[in-house]
């Protein structure tokens, strides 16, 4: 995927939670992690970038 392309995604998920507003935008990036997630349908790979997406995250209490 281009940095172009991943300017599009970006713009587009960015704009879904505008669009949902701020209570529902966890529910929006959980429904489309878990629909990407099938999509990609390589549970081990889905894992790993679970992983490396939380990395350098700070915990919130």
């Amino acid at each position: 995927m281009t940095q172009a392309e991943l300017e599009r995604v970006y713009e587009a998920i960015a704009e879904a939670i505008d669009d949902v507003g701020p209570k529902q935008g966890d529910v929006f990036l959980a429904k489309l992690a878990l629909a990407l997630a099938e999509d990609l349908g390589h549970t081990e790979r889905v894992l790993e970038v679970i992983a490396e997406c939380r990395g350098g995250l700070v915990r919130r209490d």
